[in-house]
């Protein structure tokens, strides 16, 4: 049964409860969810649950109607994530806002093959290693894999690469050998119901992969969860590798239908293997994709430099060359369905921000667009010593980040004229593993920009960045003639006007842009409004150093934020997103929590769901006090108990023209 515990409950009624639940023969996990406060309470009912109500501190008993309690809805609503540490400092995120590959072959076959196998997949994208070490097979004459020696080899290729390792354990009496070396243990299908290797595995507490059994219903593959979970580990992932039907044409019938009926009972997250589902690699990137179309949280496929020479599975194990296009295809996907794709952060010798202490190496910060950008002079005034590194999109720049190949981001979130970079939004609530760190307000002047002989009279074409257009709509307007055209920032326009070299191609940008493309400022100061300024944030790896000096900046002003200045206006302030409940005044609700924090709200924001019609999130800026870090976990906690979901973004400070 599901317990949910008034809100502020004393210690002592909590500690009460707990041990009534005990001497009753239940198990008791604790769940601090979004909404409530719960005890999951699972075990034989020998007691009236009514007894449990009239306890003090605890507001309601929930009976749990599904035969599994644990992997249930009812036991626990929000998603789980599961978490894995790689040799990089890196946590490798499997559920979520995140898509997640695991790849390698089916067998560890050698040293050599494995590292090959890893430098290929890691560099394609993948972002957890697998192998098979103890190789159950149908004939007895098969391969059988090489123990031990290959639980070794597989842990060695996943280190070189920051690859977390996930290979299958098939008899309880391996686990002293592969205790040492495994990150995440698979269960495969034909043990799906192998209950007493279940109860041992579930007892490591560490995350498993739940292979779907040959035959099995959806609730006997949730019943084999139950077993991990309430055997002690927390983290299942739930793989779905096809089904036997009575099809013929592919090894097994991938029942994609899964995911989704998945979703409606389990909180767990959801894998795909396409591999064993159609045991065809040409088959495999189709199925791959259409996983992930499905919502499902990852996949794991099986890749060898040369399959055709693989002792197990040759013929569904895809080439490198078949991987790497299947991934490029998953990072377009990946966006549609509301997720973006988790990669290992390359290995790179740790940076200061003291160039003379690391042989010259800078800092770096991302920025979408070329020299000249607005994002870059953001940079430039922000930061002491950075080397700005222009991308093609703002995704980029947050991918840039998330991967460890940029130390920071500059990202635009407003324009006083122009209004919010909707884009942005979105990818602060996408990518979950960034933070913001810090932000900084630029004043924009605008100019129009042309090669040497351009007039007024001789352009016919302006370039700029939509947004550049609406903030000079007056000057504009004189030229009704002239043709608009949108380019990825004002800085790629002029760069565009350079290289063309027409007199009939102007360019709204900077005047720092003319001096990078030696074009002629034709007029400046072209902006609706003198008051035109463009709000930035900083963005940086979540739970990274960095991030952790930005929020010991905000809570202790004697440390050194990102910044490295000493500026003086700066705001404490800290950025959330929140999804209000689907019912009358739950907006209402929500805003007020910030009222009785005596929080001032310097921003809302709303924002459709993807995939959710006509639900919205809501991006909240707040200026923190002086004794902000109480108040803002007071206010979180409040809000958690009225919205369906609150995520908080960075506490930093930002500084002021």
């Amino acid at each position: 049964m599901v317990i949910v515990l008034q809100k502020g409950i004393p210690e002592k009624d909590k500690q009460d409860l707990k041990s009534f639940l005990i001497r009753n023969n239940f198990k008791v996990n604790e769940i601090a969810g979004e909404e409530d406060t719960i005890f999951g309470a699972v075990g034989k009912l020998s007691i009236d649950p009514r007894e449990v109500e009239i306890l003090p501190g605890v507001e309601r008993v929930i009976p749990i109607s599904k035969p599994y309690k644990m992997a249930s809805r009812e036991y626990k609503k929000e998603n789980t994530v599961v978490e894995v540490k790689n040799n990089r400092g890196q946590t490798i995120r499997i559920g979520g806002n995140k898509v997640l590959s695991i790849a390698g072959p089916c067998a560890v076959e050698s040293l050599d093959q494995m590292m090959s196998v890893a430098a290929r997949v890691s560099a394609a994208g993948a972002a957890m290693l697998r192998g098979g070490a103890f190789k159950p097979r149908t004939s007895p004459y098969a391969f059988q894999g090489l123990g031990e020696e290959g639980v070794k080899i597989l842990r060695q290729a996943g280190d070189a690469y920051g690859l977390p390792i996930v290979t299958e354990i098939v008899s309880a009496e391996h686990i002293p050998v592969m205790r040492d070396y495994v990150d995440v243990y698979q269960i495969g299908a034909r043990n799906m119901q192998n209950f007493e290797l279940l109860k041992k595995v579930g007892a490591l507490g560490k995350p498993v992969i739940l292979k779907r059994g040959l035959s099995a219903t959806i609730e006997e593959w949730l019943m084999a969860a139950e077993y991990l979970l309430s055997s002690g580990t927390d983290d299942v992932i739930l793989c779905e590798r096809g089904i036997r039907t009575y099809e013929k044409a592919t090894r097994n019938t991938l029942d994609i239908s899964a995911v989704p009926v998945l979703r409606s009972l389990t909180h767990l997250p959801i894998i795909i293997d396409p591999s064993h589902a159609v045991g065809l690699r040409d088959k495999v990137p189709p199925m791959g994709l259409a996983a992930i179309a499905s919502g499902a949280d990852g996949i794991i496929v099986e890749v060898h430099c040369q399959p055709e020479k693989a002792v197990s599975d040759a013929a569904q194990t895809m080439y490198p060359e078949q991987f790497e296009k299947l991934m490029r295809d998953i990072d377009v996907l990946a966006p549609v369905v509301g997720k973006e794709v988790t990669r290992v952060r390359p290995l790179v010798k740790a940076k200061t921000a003291t160039p003379s202490e690391t042989n010259g190496d800078k800092m770096t910060c991302a920025y979408s667009g070329n020299h000249g950008a607005y994002a870059e002079q953001a940079i430039n005034l922000y930061f002491d010593e950075v080397e700005a590194v222009g991308f093609d999109s703002f995704r980029d720049v947050f991918q840039a980040v998330a991967e460890g190949r940029a130390d920071y981001g500059m990202i635009p979130l407003e324009n006083s004229l122009a209004g919010s970079v909707y884009d942005n939004y979105d990818n602060l609530f996408r990518f979950d593993d960034v933070s913001i760190c810090g932000a900084y307000t630029l004043r924009i002047e605008h100019a129009l920009l042309g090669v040497r002989g351009a007039t007024l009279d001789s352009i016919k074409r302006v370039y700029s960045h939509p947004h550049g257009f609406p903030q000079c709509k007056d000057f504009l307007d004189r030229y009704p003639q002239w043709i608009h055209v949108d380019s990825a920032s004002t800085a790629t326009a002029a760069e565009f006007v350079a290289k063309e070299a027409s007199v009939e191609n102007g360019a709204i940008a900077s005047n720092v842009a003319a001096d990078y493309y030696n074009l002629e400022v034709l007029a400046t100061g072209i902006e609706l409004n003198p008051r035109n300024y463009t709000r930035f944030v900083v963005i940086t790896q979540k739970d990274g150093e960095k991030h952790r000096a930005a929020v010991e900046d905000v809570y202790n002003p004697t440390v050194c934020g990102p910044s490295c200045c000493a500026a003086t206006n700066e705001v404490a302030k800290a950025s959330l997103v929140f999804i209000a409940k689907n019912k009358s005044g739950a907006l209402y609700e929500c805003l007020g929590v910030f009222h009785e924090k005596s929080l001032n709200m310097t921003r809302l924001e709303s924002r459709p769901i993807m995939g959710e019609p006509w639900r919205y999130m809501f991006y909240v800026d707040l200026q923190l006090p002086e004794d902000g870090k109480s108040v803002l976990e007071d206010a979180i906690s409040a809000l958690g108990a009225k919205a369906d979901e609150v995520r908080l973004l960075g506490v930093y400070k930002e500084r002021s023209v």
